[in-house]
């Protein structure tokens, strides 16, 4: 049965978040492309070990260019004994030998240029490897290494038992400090014991990291996505009698005592002279603008509040991230959310950041839940339309073009830190993040084409026999399609430089407005599978009728349909692209 309303709770909602649209200019690069993560691992294996490597991403550049993307984001790629699987760099400069070789990396960026793709790098500066130079360096008493680490005497207890200097804990559970016999101390690591964290408070740490960035900005590299930045500084020691104190308990309820979010982080997060290093970087990055006037993008990446994830964007006359990662529909929202769920999760972002900074939307990546396993299967054309027509910058975590889903991972199977350092072979899975990382799904195919290998380092996703690119692109519908089609439509004026208005039309339909000179455009998001009759002309200077411009794979409905504004059936799941006549 179809429902005609307009619930009473969304008077407030319908009053909109109005965006006005800066004088039209010229847009950077990196405003009006997409970015498509590809985590380097599991997109494409050209030499069959199964494991994906540079030269599988470079044979599939042609790919990217096809689905209307315009920048490559890699996770990292860097040389690493891979405990954290390239998190735990052991050479900042060197490709990772299973991925290939310099002049292998060379080749894609000569690849990627020829077809107009930019190339952005995973920068990891708040650790190394505890396999890398430096710090082995460190351990045979080398002092300038030793001070590129954090280091801290043991505690000896009543009993005369060592123990770690305070209650820091790691992200992967357990004491973030690790003891070695060689100097007698404890070093700091935030994440595995194989990443001890580096020392931005030595000079030498903040020059050596500025060096790194410089060498791949000279290899052609068009920027960086910073990791785990807001972790970069912990809390000055001297302010605390010259030790480091202990973290207060968080109060989050159902956690055990060594899970990292059983305390409240305010020693080892967010400290307040993280965002002077961003913004050196951004000065070295825009170093290379003044050389040849092409912009280097810095994104980073931070899971805080919103107050001060926009704290990246810079500081008076200081510049820093152009894309401090906005990850609200990623934590607020998912497919249990209403409709004004997400209309908040939307405007949260836009009410906060600088009115003349850029928006970005993101809704997955290596580290989160796919997108259609979130949101579910029928909204993945939705929830596309939304990331790419919202005013700002796209992120596409790869396959979310396709719908891929999280791939089951067996606790056997299972190789990702997070996981396996749980000990718990029934519930891991609520902590691994191996199911976001399966292969790629290419064809149908032996391991879906990701690779000719008998065994892959993740097992590929069931499912995939129908569930790939070759499938999508012969179909005369699917999620590829209408991606390929919001990315053209995304270079339109109106979404380049229009207005923007959301509102929450019932508890299940988001819609939002797009305008520019007498131009409007209405993207309309049914989040159940419940049928509706929605009215449209809520919306300003919206009236008559409205076209279909584009729709969902479920939709029944035909491009260039006109229905009127006042009384547009909406069946269940379906989402639309509207044009006002």
């Amino acid at each position: 049965m179809k429902a005609v309303y307009l619930l009473p709770f969304v008077v407030a909602l319908c009053l909109g978040n109005a965006i006005t649209s800066r004088k039209e200019k010229d847009l950077e690069w990196w405003e009006s492309t997409i970015f498509y993560q590809i985590y380097p691992r599991s997109f494409a294996d050209s030499d069959g070990d199964g494991i994906g490597d540079l030269n599988g991403i470079t044979s599939k550049l042609e790919y990217i260019k096809e689905i209307g993307v315009g920048a490559i984001w890699l996770s990292p790629m860097f040389q690493s004994p891979m405990y954290d699987f390239g998190y735990d760099i052991s050479d900042f400069y060197a490709v990772h030998d299973e991925y290939g070789t310099m002049e292998d990396f060379e080749a894609l960026t000569k690849r990627a240029e020829e077809l107009g793709i930019k190339v952005v790098l995973d920068l990891v500066p708040n650790h190394s490897s505890n396999e890398s130079e430096w710090f082995q360096k460190a351990l045979e008493g080398d002092e300038k290494y030793y001070n590129y680490f954090v280091w801290e005497d043991a505690i000896i207890d009543e009993d005369g038992n060592r123990q770690p200097p305070n209650n820091w804990l790691s992200h992967f559970r357990g004491s973030a400090w690790e003891y070695r016999e060689e100097v007698g101390k404890y070093y700091l690591h935030q994440f595995v014991v194989g990443q001890p964290d580096l020392n931005y408070r030595n000079p030498d740490v903040v020059a050596e990291m500025e060096n790194v960035v410089r060498f791949w900005l000279e290899r052609g590299v068009a920027g960086f996505r910073v990791d785990a930045v807001n972790c970069l500084f912990e809390v000055d020691k001297n302010l605390h009698g010259g030790q480091y104190p202990d973290e207060p308990l968080s109060g989050a309820v159902g956690v055990s005592l060594d899970d990292h979010d059983s305390l409240d982080h305010i020693y080892t997060k967010n400290q307040n002279e993280t965002y002077y290093v961003v913004y050196d970087w951004r000065d070295v990055l825009d170093e290379f603008k003044a050389r040849d006037g092409l912009t280097r993008v810095m994104m980073t990446e931070v899971y805080a509040s919103i107050q001060d994830v926009v704290k990246y964007f810079g500081e008076g006359d200081r510049k820093g991230a152009q894309m401090p990662f906005n990850f609200d529909l990623i934590t607020d929202v998912d497919a249990s959310s209403s409709a004004g769920d997400i209309k908040r999760a939307i405007d949260k972002f836009l009410t906060y950041k600088p009115l003349d900074k850029d928006a970005n939307w993101v809704v997955g990546n290596h580290d989160n839940s796919r997108m259609a396993t979130r949101y579910g299967s029928s909204l993945v054309d939705g929830i596309n339309m939304i990331i790419l027509l919202l005013p700002g910058v796209g992120v596409t975590y790869m396959g979310e073009e396709l719908g891929l889903v999280d791939g089951y991972v067996s606790w056997e199977d299972t190789v990702d830190p997070s996981g396996c350092n749980t000990n718990d072979p029934i519930n891991y899975g609520k902590w691994s993040r191996d199911p976001e990382r399966t292969p790629f799904q290419w064809n149908a195919e032996k391991n879906a084409g990701f690779s000719t290998a008998d065994k892959t380092w993740l097992p590929v996703a069931e499912g995939y026999e129908t569930l790939n690119v070759e499938v999508q692109r012969a179909a005369e519908r699917s999620h590829l399609k209408l991606y390929q089609a919001l990315a053209a439509l995304r270079q339109d004026r109106v979404f380049r430089h229009g207005r923007f208005e959301s509102l929450a039309l019932n508890q299940d339909v988001f819609a939002f407005r797009r305008w520019y000179k007498g131009e409007v455009y209405l993207v309309v998001v049914n989040m159940r599978d419940v049928e509706h009759d929605v009215n449209l002309t809520y919306f300003e200077n919206v009236s008559g009728d409205v076209k279909v411009v584009l729709r969902s794979i479920q939709s029944q409905k035909n491009e260039g349909d006109k229905f009127p504004a006042a009384s547009l059936p909406l069946a269940g799941f379906e989402s639309l692209v509207l044009k006002v006549k």
